[in-house]
């Protein structure tokens, strides 16, 4: 997920905030007693979407994609006061996980998790959202974008994750490669779309930045 030398990307990690101490924690929690820790945002790509996040100020953030929840603490450093944080993850085994690092944080009271079928649980939520981060199953991407479309407020933005997918966007597609075909599809909707504007940052492995107009 590395697209330019390493000891660049060193120098650019190394003349970035740290991420915060409960956050080295969770990463090595993670890293220890978690299947698939590369699914983590970890520490440079948290401190963007921590910086998105307090430029945005954003009052509502909807997150689709906990994981072991690193992201949405992130998210949550950007929010206001009142403000609240809704995150989504169809693995009940990692709830108790989540919980205890969001109570662990300062946002412990504005992150309310949901559990399950995403695309289920979207159309109920009945809030307007400032800020929407797309970081789960890669299939589902399109469909998501239109289910939160319509929830988002003007000025509203959209990150989406791992939009590069590892660079098989600009290789030949396997038939069954079913994550990249949708991720191709997902990116042309994003710079086509006439509700959005979009641009498309090199960071890690690809987040889009979309901004409803």
């Amino acid at each position: 997920m590395h697209f330019i030398p390493e000891e660049l990307d060193t120098y650019v990690v190394n003349h970035t905030q740290k991420e915060p101490e409960l956050l080295q924690q969770l990463n090595r929690e993670t890293y220890q007693k978690i299947l698939q820790p590369r699914m983590l945002s970890g520490a440079y790509q948290g401190r963007v979407l921590s910086m998105l996040s307090k430029i945005i100020n954003p009052k509502n953030i909807l997150e689709i994609g906990t994981y072991t929840g690193y992201s949405a603490i992130c998210l949550a450093e950007g929010l206001q006061t009142n403000g609240e944080l809704h995150t989504i993850d169809i693995n009940e085994e990692l709830e108790d996980f989540q919980r205890k690092y969001f109570d662990l944080s300062d946002y412990g009271k504005q992150i309310h998790q949901h559990i399950g079928d995403a695309t289920q649980i979207i159309p109920n939520l009945d809030k307007k959202f400032d800020l929407v981060f797309i970081d789960a199953d890669k299939p589902n991407y399109p469909l998501y974008f239109d289910l939160v479309i319509d929830k988002i407020n003007s000025g509203g933005i959209i990150l989406s994750d791992n939009v590069l997918w590892t660079g098989k966007v600009i290789e030949e597609v396997k038939d069954d490669d079913l994550s990249t075909k949708a991720l191709l599809q997902y990116n042309k909707l994003l710079v086509e779309d006439q509700r959005i504007e979009t641009v498309l940052l090199p960071i890690r492995d690809g987040l889009t930045i979309s901004r409803k107009i």
